[in-house]
């Protein structure tokens, strides 16, 4: 069976969860990576059709983007980025994939593997690991350090692995002891050898420790700080399960794909009861820090629903009422908002939390979260 290595370009056939990739078939999930251009489709649609159970893949796409990595007409869809979805409103599941923006990890069951395991009443969720995801961990630095160290093997590029203190701010932050480092503040270090990440962190003083670099040389202590990182950095993690898993079947492990509950930048959900004088908040568009245009939320009245549902000046609204608007207008996004006379739910994230995502690649974190 061929591998596939987004940077080579080479389809692969259905990748299977099975350990023996020999032993690979119907009736085990496949995992599929697809990466597009910003003007591409991902080349498939997903249905809910009467009479029959699930997410269902369907308009394959002839020489498209998800027949060329070998997903097939009638398929179910059980994850997203590593979520389970079977279970998830149709609605959502489509505003998952959307939200996934240029790349979506998906795992797929074939028709006949999928009829058959609900008519036995099996728990699909238990065909499938429970954690695929890396991580993106944002670390203060306290008076002792980050509170990881770095270690790799002489003369390979790109493979470090974490050293973490206990109770540390690594620690606290959401690094797995013994992880692998993918991206340093947003930008990969496949490309960096020891020396060369070495140069990227270091500084006198800053409390780290030595670690052993694989079973070839031993690397010399440098303490942590990240440069031009001031007291914070943002790493995109992997623990050794989760690395292993990618690795095996030829995949990349972006942000994109990254579990980001361990962050400090949350989204949040305001539920509003209109008043007499309104919800009081203006809606404005502008540009976003990405270059595209967005909504955001301006002159919030003391007092009215708006501030008492916890919404603050630059906001950026991400979803009304559980539906994206992302591909919504000015004009539309307002529409929306007003579809329900007396109430609205919607989903924010202040200007911290929004230039963060976009400086780590992440996309639009609305559908990130867990349900």
């Amino acid at each position: 069976k061929f591998g596939f290595n987004p940077k080579e370009g080479i389809d692969n056939p259905a990748l299977s969860l099975a350990e023996d990739m020999a032993g690979e078939g119907e009736g085990e999930p496949r995992f599929y990576l697809l990466s597009k251009g910003s003007a591409e489709t991902f080349g498939f649609c997903l249905h809910e059709e009467l009479g029959c159970r699930g997410h269902i893949i369907r308009q394959v796409e002839l020489g498209g983007l998800a027949q060329r990595r070998g997903l097939q007409d009638g398929d179910r869809l059980l994850q997203i980025n590593g979520q389970f979805v079977d279970h998830m409103d149709h609605r959502r599941v489509v505003q998952k994939i959307k939200a996934s923006r240029n790349q979506v990890l998906l795992a797929v069951l074939d028709g006949d593997s999928y009829e058959a395991a609900k008519d036995l009443g099996r728990d699909l969720s238990q065909m499938l690991p429970t954690d695929i995801r890396p991580r993106l961990c944002h670390i203060t630095r306290d008076k002792s350090g980050f509170g990881f160290s770095v270690s790799g093997p002489e003369g390979v590029k790109g493979t470090f692995q974490l050293s973490v203190r206990q109770d540390g701010p690594a620690e606290r932050a959401g690094v797995p002891p013994g992880s692998w480092l993918l991206e340093l503040n947003g930008a990969s270090v496949r490309n960096y050898s020891h020396t060369q990440l070495a140069r990227k962190v270091r500084a006198p003083g800053m409390g780290g420790w030595g670690t052993v670099a694989s079973n070839v040389t031993e690397h010399p202590a440098f303490p942590l700080q990240i440069k031009q990182s001031g007291s914070k950095v943002t790493l995109l993690v992997a623990s050794s399960a989760v690395e292993e898993f990618y690795r095996l079947r030829g995949l990349q492990i972006t942000a994109a794909l990254a579990d980001t509950s361990w962050l400090p930048f949350k989204v949040r959900e305001l539920h509003m009861v209109k008043g007499p004088a309104g919800y009081g908040f203006l809606l404005k568009e502008d540009d976003c820090i990405s270059g595209a245009i967005g909504q955001f939320l301006w002159d919030v009245d003391a007092g009215l629903p708006a501030e008492q549902a916890g919404m603050k000046e630059g906001d950026r609204l991400l979803a009304v009422n559980g539906e994206s608007i992302e591909e919504l207008d000015h004009q539309q996004t307002v529409l929306r908002i007003r579809a329900r006379d007396d109430q609205v739910t919607l989903l924010v994230i202040d200007p911290a939390g929004d230039e963060f995502y976009q400086s780590v690649g992440f996309g639009d974190p609305v559908w990130s979260l867990p349900d």
